[in-house]
């Protein structure tokens, strides 16, 4: 480890080396244990030498995005946290095109969409995640999804080679992509917008704001909605129609207020999560033969 170290204080800044770094600090859950080795970084050139010694040195690695679909195991990650941060948060529009930074969070590019009078990105306003995670996992909401807007990604390989690719190379699909598959990490996105008036996006940013107030559980900890939809069916209501409204194992609970998500109490486990998670998925097909999928990503030791 110590080899490890010293050479990722020839790349990053010392202060962008965290060893053991809780990452319920870094997740919407708030559970989680520590990352071995957590590094910040801040622009491509570092990222690509950071990628190169972790492939020679076969290290382990995950990218952070906002940690809002991610739940880490109590016993942590043994391997290095990637999180983007410095040039990874740009924002920059020219016409109706705006290009972000894959550490930007979707709020903010929303934000800066609807100062330069820009709509199409209403429904992502109030989505809890990053740009980049977005994007790899084709997020969506009221009706919209990262696939309606984006133009094209900038991915960089394990190798540091940066490529870009166009909406159909992407192959979007129910919250996938052709990254999901791939060991490509995304760098930045530019999404397809239009000129629209102002106080109607506005408008329709607060309305759909206030919708996930009313529906959706927001004064807990959670991952957002915990599992996919399956085709035909609302996961949210084959888990309320098996008896599981208020479930609960440890500080983890099936919302009262929305079935769908499980959420944090105040002092859930990882382990708690993850049980509650599979007892969820196994009361379900117990009771309609259907295996709900999980959108959360399980990540290290339980």
């Amino acid at each position: 480890m110590r080899a490890f170290i010293e050479y990722m204080e020839t790349v990053l800044p010392k202060e962008n080396i965290l060893c053991g770094e809780p990452m319920d600090k870094h997740t919407t859950f708030r559970v989680g244990g520590e990352a071995e080795v957590f590094l910040k970084i801040e622009n491509e050139k570092q990222l690509a030498a950071v990628l190169k010694y972790l492939n020679i040195v076969e290290k382990p690695y995950f990218v952070l995005g906002n940690g809002s679909n991610l739940l880490v195991g109590d016993k942590g990650y043994r391997g290095a946290i990637l999180k983007l941060e410095g040039d990874f948060k740009k924002l920059e529009v020219t016409g109706t095109c705006l290009r972000a930074g894959a550490g930007a969070l979707l709020s903010q590019a929303a934000a800066e969409a609807l100062r330069c009078g820009l709509c199409g990105m209403e429904f992502a306003a109030g989505i809890p995640g990053s740009v980049g995670g977005a994007v790899v996992m084709n997020a969506g909401a009221y009706g919209g999804e990262m696939a309606d807007i984006v133009k094209t990604v900038r991915v960089m390989s394990k190798e540091g080679e940066i490529l870009e690719l166009d909406h159909a190379t992407m192959e979007f699909a129910y919250r996938s992509s052709v990254i999901k598959n791939r060991s490509y990490i995304v760098l930045d996105t530019v999404f397809s917008l239009k000129e629209g008036d102002r106080g109607e996006i506005e408008s329709k940013m607060k309305e759909l704001a206030e919708q996930r107030r009313q529906k959706q559980p927001l004064e807990f900890p959670s991952a957002g909605s915990t599992f996919k939809r399956p085709e035909g069916y609302f996961a949210g209501k084959l888990i309320m129609d098996s008896g599981l409204r208020g479930f609960q194992i440890g500080g983890a609970k099936v919302s009262d207020k929305h079935c769908g998500f499980v959420i944090n109490t105040g002092n859930a486990q990882a382990a708690d999560v993850a049980e509650l998670i599979e007892e969820v998925r196994e009361r379900v097909h117990r009771n309609f033969g259907i295996w709900l999928e999980p959108e959360v990503i399980f990540l290290g030791d339980f």
